[in-house]
């Protein structure tokens, strides 16, 4: 009782504070400077830890008490920082997200990619629960793919959603006068049927896309010919069904991922793993981690926010749709 009448009180002064007056912060945010802790290990090399949860989207995050950076911009940061640290010989991944948007996924894909490039660091991935559609894809660039025995994986393909309100419209007795220059002007709009024309326009666009998807498989995997014709059905697989396709390399925990880790950057055991945050977190380990928009644990206890899945926009999408609502 004595903690919510806290919460309370802080939510009311945080409104007063809002209009006027100098601003108070209540918790830490991105407006604070990342910081380095420290997991495991007490040697002068380091292995970044970077935990990738969620929708992938360079949308920030909107809640009730604060904004956080999108999770591309998140990730970026950590890879700049981390440049500047010579001791930093390699980043782990720790995924479990179900894809996201197109773009996103691209760009992290290319951000981790530039960042090997500039540094010749070892990167490894680790996958949790899932790493499907665009968590696969931004894994593609890793000198390694671990995957746990449970994770799921795959679901290399591309999906258009949008959401469709005529039938309510129709019950309701409303409708959307719409004027347009050009024929596809309204192309995908939710307020009515898309013509047979326009199908086949999205499905071209659709295809493309999964080519590229596809495309980028084949280059960082060679896969023999069954494999790929397996993959590009966008089934999901199981960990042992995607280490026998070679969609991954090894079976494992994340602490065995530490130790693969270690050996591709030819670091010794007492090496650190490490990971920047912006606040401390009590009893800290390698499976505590949040995720990259962690900021105060005490928000925790007052979050209002719809689940990530509930706010995808229409669009073009590496992402598998069965996560869609859940929090991952």
């Amino acid at each position: 009782m004595k903690r919510l009448h806290l919460i309370a009180g802080m939510l009311v002064l945080s409104l007063l504070t809002a209009c006027a007056g100098p601003r108070i912060k209540l918790f830490t945010d991105a407006t604070d400077p990342l910081k380095e802790f420290t997991i495991e290990g007490s040697g002068g090399d380091k292995i970044l830890l970077v935990a990738i949860r969620g929708v992938i989207s360079d949308n920030p995050q909107k809640g009730l008490l604060r904004s956080s950076p999108s999770m591309v911009q998140q990730v970026v940061s950590q890879l700049k920082k981390a440049e500047q640290d010579k001791r930093i010989k390699a980043i782990l991944f720790k995924i479990n997200s179900p894809g996201g948007t197109i773009t996103a996924s691209d760009l992290l894909y290319h951000e981790i990619i530039s960042y090997k490039e500039r540094t010749n660091a070892k990167v490894v991935v680790c996958m949790m629960d899932m790493a499907t559609s665009g968590g696969y894809y931004m894994s593609l660039p890793a000198d390694m793919i671990m995957a746990h025995p449970t994770s799921l994986t795959g679901s290399v393909g591309v999906i258009f959603l949008r959401p469709k309100v005529m039938g309510l419209m129709d019950k309701l007795g409303l409708g959307v006068d719409v004027k347009k220059f050009g024929k596809n002007k309204d192309m995908g709009s939710p307020f009515r049927e898309s013509t047979e024309e326009e199908q086949q326009l999205f499905q071209g666009t659709i295809n493309h896309l999964g080519e590229r998807f596809t495309s980028l498989v084949r280059k960082h995997r060679q896969l023999d010919s069954e494999a790929l014709a397996e993959m590009s059905t966008a089934r999901l697989f199981l960990a042992e069904e995607a280490l026998k396709l070679g969609l991954i390399d090894k079976i494992g925990y994340l602490s065995d991922a530490v130790k693969e880790t270690k050996r591709l950057a030819g670091l010794p055991d007492d090496a650190r793993v490490v990971l920047y945050r912006r606040a401390e977190h009590p009893d800290d380990n390698l499976y505590s981690i949040a995720g990259v928009a962690t900021e105060d644990p005490r928000l925790s206890l007052i979050n209002i926010e719809l689940p990530e899945g509930l706010n995808l926009a229409t669009g073009f999408y590496y992402l598998w749709p069965g996560a869609i609502g859940g929090d991952r």
